[in-house]
């Protein structure tokens, strides 16, 4: 049987099987046969030797006539096929396109709800990092009720916060080598807990000896918290997201300093300082439950030795530029864990504390968000100069207003504004200028730089410490004398940090002829 398709070969057959013959097909009537001899007719000769009669032929070309439409019919089936094989490729193709769109929209829904999520976490981690900030900042703001209560000087307590960033400075790229393997879920919670148990010791303290001794262990949890929850912000959302993850959590500490303390200070004057510090216990707890309840599990990672941390130092930028960290922060920010007793050496009263201490925290807001947007425009030498000049001016105003006796409220409003935006407004500059003088060494250099930030802090408040018995306005003498310094070394450091250009292309290499437009 030829190689026909079921349904064509009954198909076929059926059609045979209804063809009737008609009455002209019919044999006449006593007709004779059509293959017979009429008897008066002479007999035919034989066909030639070798011949065949018509009869023979006709039975010869039946099976050609039978191969013939049996090769028709394959034609047909060929041509079937191969019109049909578009069509099968074309709902082949469609199929898969379908399949790809729905690929995408999985995918984008997946991206979607994931971006949704890791936003929801970084909100989380901001607010354990305005826990840790607020920690950091909140003795500023019952400085003396807490030296009366522990019967010692205010300098004395105010070494409370030098304690702190000493820990914090010296242990920050120690623990980050240590516990890079712990999944960060476990350590972020854990540092928080830390941070809460401190702080609640600290409340708890008996004498002045505990209460330092919990100021070191609070700085062990913020150093452990704050350098990996910046890390784990950017790996929660899309790269698209990850500039704004992360400055939703440097802000934290930022409204820290605009808000901790006054809120501190506040908490003293309704309550006590001791109430103060459970407040921020509770709010460290807080933080510690919604990181773990919010935050997926991320595995940890590889460890960085100590020694390869360490080895940007030897790079002869980084070595130069980390200087002014220390001085700069050390001149700004070294009084204000005095910032009380210096309001009251001009002129402020309790009641007006709470709001001065928030300005300081707004000009600190103000004076970081400008100088981010400056150093992209005039570079961050400029603006390190105009920084630095803003603050030697205002500590100087500052120290003239406390030696002449002036007590008069607007300036003393005016200077906390300006001495908070001049202290912060030389740190994203600062960062440039490290990130530009080891740009494949980032999160090192920026680690050093957090280290040197507290270390300048820690040299700050010892040196506020020294000079407040003497009197504010020495001391607030003395921190402008610092920031004046910190001008010729910018200068003499300035060819440090400055962004390291491409390499000339083919379209502007040497001797072309040829530049590249800028």
């Amino acid at each position: 049987m030829p190689n026909i398709p079921i349904a064509r070969y009954h198909a076929a057959a059926a059609n045979a099987a209804e063809q009737k013959p008609t009455a002209q097909d019919k044999p006449a009537q006593n007709a004779p046969p059509p293959n017979a001899v009429p008897r008066d007719a002479a007999p035919q000769a034989a066909p030639p030797q070798g011949t065949l009669s018509p009869v023979a032929d006709a039975r010869d070309a039946a099976p050609q006539v039978a191969d013939a439409r049996n090769a028709d019919a394959r034609n047909a089936d060929a041509r079937d096929v191969r019109n049909a094989a578009p069509q099968d490729a074309d709902v082949r193709d469609v199929g898969t396109r379908g399949a790809e769109v729905r690929d995408v929209g999985t995918r984008g829904a997946d991206a979607g709800g994931a971006g949704s999520r890791g936003l929801g976490g970084v909100g989380i981690l901001a607010l354990g990092t305005f826990a840790v900030g607020t920690d950091a900042y909140v003795v500023a703001g019952f400085l003396p009720a807490m030296s009366r209560s522990l019967h010692v000087s205010e300098s004395a307590a105010g070494q409370s916060a030098t304690v702190f960033a000493i820990t914090y400075a010296a242990l920050s790229p120690v623990l980050a080598t240590l516990l890079a393997r712990v999944p960060r879920r476990a350590l972020l919670v854990g540092a928080l807990v830390v941070l809460a148990l401190a702080n609640l010791g600290s409340a708890l303290a008996p004498d002045f000896g505990v209460l330092m001794a919990t100021r070191v262990l609070a700085a062990v949890g913020a150093a452990a918290f704050t350098p990996n929850a910046g890390a784990v912000a950017s790996s929660l959302v899309a790269p698209a997201q990850r500039a704004r993850a992360l400055a939703v959590v440097i802000g934290g500490l930022t409204m820290a300093t605009a808000l901790g303390v006054p809120l501190g200070n506040l908490a003293e004057r309704a309550l006590d300082w001791r109430a103060a510090l459970g407040l921020v216990a509770v709010l460290c707890a807080v933080a510690a439950v919604g990181v773990l309840a919010v935050m997926p599990a991320l595995p940890g990672s590889p460890p960085v030795p100590l020694t390869k941390r360490l080895a940007a130092l030897r790079r002869p930028g980084v070595l130069a530029i980390l200087p002014l960290t220390v001085a700069g922060i050390a001149a700004g920010y070294g009084l204000y864990a005095f910032a009380v007793p210096v309001l009251r050496a001009l002129g402020a009263d309790a009641s007006e504390e709470a709001w001065l201490l928030f300005l300081y925290g707004v000009g600190a807001v103000l004076g970081n968000l400008l100088s981010g947007s400056r150093v992209d425009r005039h570079g961050p030498f400029r603006v390190q100069a105009v920084g630095f000049t803003g603050l030697t001016a205002t500590l100087a105003a500052f120290a003239a207003a406390a030696y002449a006796g002036v007590h008069w409220l607007p300036l003393t409003a005016v200077l906390m504004v300006a001495w908070g935006a001049a202290t912060w407004f030389q740190t994203p500059a600062q960062q440039v200028r490290l990130i530009n003088a080891a740009p494949e060494e980032t999160a090192v250099v920026i680690g050093l730089n957090a280290a040197a930030l507290y270390g300048g802090i820690a040299l700050g408040t010892a040196l506020g410490g020294l000079l407040l018995p003497v009197g504010a306005a020495l001391a607030i003498t003395v921190c402008a004398g610092v920031a004046l310094l910190c001008l010729p070394y910018l200068v003499v450091t300035r060819h440090h940090g400055r962004p390291v250009l491409s390499p000339p292309t083919d379209a502007a290499s040497p001797g072309s002829g040829r530049t590249t437009s800028a």
